[in-house]
């Protein structure tokens, strides 16, 4: 086997920033000419995609292999776990779903998958020069040590050099760096090669006395400090900044309800984009307001969160504004919540029945059958006809339609629902293209009655290319790059 380069980006903590460095680190490394591919061996996230084959993977190696220039692979992702409530997941491996478990079975289960995972990792160095690793929460979670298979049990088994970001913006960054190094065990301490300060606002030269303190205690290089960077690459999970947005500040006010379990919402982040349209995401009535558009986004536990915001009002608060006028958009399990009724015979989402929100005249019944395919298609809503669009399936539950369709897929059949000011579809990605997102702000602009600033589409790819550059910049002027090629060729 040929050997392949790698680095692996290792956190103090969840949302230290490890997902935007290694896309970055992606990025560096394609611009100097090499074949570079990301992996993260377990990943947890509700944000999942599609690739070309079908297959089901977590969106932050998708971003990271689009950082690369490449296309999504599976193999990227081996096992990506969705959660579906306080102490349970799904269990995907290798893009397919392998059962709903318990946290307690997975931790009793998941070295069985360690075969899979060098098969995907082994698979991946064949075919290129480096192999940018991420880890996942923090390596100092000492009840988590044994069968680690995601920080430095996989760093152990590749053999990678191991970089450490802590996250400045939420404060104790040093503490959080000499804890996290303090609480490994000495083989895994060599092991890291250099660490990194990230998020930082402010003058470098006030840090410079801890750094040097914390290059004394751990005895470990900082190998740079990492401003907080103005880009703006797709966020995967729960602690992702947009949101906590809840002001519009834009002509324009997109309401989108932020479920417990919300699902791909990154689906929104090229609205936000738009010159006329800020998007928030609200959690309860008082938030809500009086939006211009309400968006229902996807979710992994439809009837869960269905039943949520029937208990805190969100429901009938959505239904009063449908029904005086505005605008309501619903996407996979939004769209399912907006029909008649959800049915539950096999338990898919815990069984049972519920009516829905009565907006469109579709009905849903759930199975153990999960859709996940690409697929483009144009809309034939009226207000929106002619919009291209190119996204993706990902979803439980066969729908029938009793309406007018939103789209028409390029394989000729109906999707979604359109009835009057109230919209559904099951594809993720309707505004990637762009051509949507113009479409919607001339019709919001229209019905404002508020002139629309007339923005080019763009492509969502489009957009990804010059934030990638951006963050590529950004980790160059920051990060000893030499010392971090120096890592990879196994010096120190």
């Amino acid at each position: 086997m040929k050997r392949t380069k790698c680095i692996m980006v290792q956190g103090t903590m969840s949302g230290a920033g490890k997902s935007l460095l290694c896309a970055g680190f992606c990025r560096v490394f394609a611009q100097d000419g090499l074949k570079v591919a990301p992996f993260k061996s377990q990943n947890m996230a509700l944000n999942s995609y599609v690739t070309r084959n079908g297959l089901e993977m977590g969106r932050a190696q998708v971003v990271q292999a689009q950082a690369a220039g490449i296309e999504p692979d599976v193999r990227m992702n081996p096992i990506l776990l969705k959660p579906s409530s306080d102490i349970g997941s799904q269990v995907i491996v290798n893009g397919e779903v392998r059962g709903q478990m318990s946290a307690t079975e997975y931790f009793a289960m998941k070295r069985q998958l360690i075969p899979d995972i060098l098969e995907a990792y082994n698979s991946l160095a064949e075919e290129n020069d480096v192999i940018v690793i991420e880890g996942a929460g923090s390596p100092a979670e000492i009840n988590l040590r044994t069968d680690d298979i995601v920080n430095m049990g996989m760093a152990e088994l590749v053999d990678a050099p191991v970089l450490l970001a802590g996250d400045i913006d939420r404060g104790g960054v040093f503490a959080q760096l000499y804890g996290t190094v303090a609480l490994l065990e000495p083989q895994e301490q060599a092991r890291i090669g250099g660490l990194i300060i990230n998020k930082f606002r402010g003058d470098e030269a006030i840090l410079r006395p801890g750094l040097t303190m914390l290059e004394e205690k751990t005895g470990i290089p900082v190998l740079g400090v990492v401003p907080y960077l103005r880009v703006n690459v797709d966020d995967e999970d729960s602690l992702a900044p947009c949101l906590e947005n809840q002001d519009a500040k834009k002509p324009l006010d997109i309401a989108v309800i932020r479920l417990p379990r919300i699902s791909n919402f990154t689906d929104f982040s090229l609205l936000d984009e738009h010159p006329a349209m800020g998007v928030r995401y609200v959690q309860s009535v008082r938030e809500l307001g009086n939006p211009d558009l309400v968006i229902l986004p996807g979710t992994k536990s439809t009837l869960s969160d269905l039943l949520w915001m029937r208990q805190n009002g969100l429901e009938a608060a959505v239904c009063k504004l449908a029904h005086a006028g505005v605008p309501v958009l619903g996407i996979c399990g939004g769209y399912q919540m907006l029909g008649q009724s959800l049915s539950d015979p096999y338990g898919t989402e815990g069984g049972g029945e519920m009516h829905g929100m009565g907006l469109l005249p579709i009905d849903t019944v759930f199975d153990a059958q999960k859709t996940r395919t690409r697929m483009q298609a144009k809309v034939v809503a009226p207000d929106f006809e002619g919009a291209q669009l190119d996204g993706y399936e990902i979803h439980t539950g066969k729908t029938t339609v009793h309406g007018d369709a939103f789209c028409i897929l390029e394989n000729g059949q109906p999707d979604g629902c359109v009835n009057g000011n109230v919209f559904g579809t099951y594809l993720h990605g309707l505004f990637d293209t762009g051509s949507l997102t113009q479409k919607l702000a001339e019709f919001l602009c229209q019905r404002k009655g508020i002139s629309c600033e007339q923005a080019a589409p763009v492509s969502h790819r489009a957009y990804q290319e010059q934030q990638f550059d951006l963050l590529a910049d950004g980790i160059r002027r920051a990060l000893d790059m030499q010392k971090i090629y120096a890592l990879m060729e196994g010096r120190k």
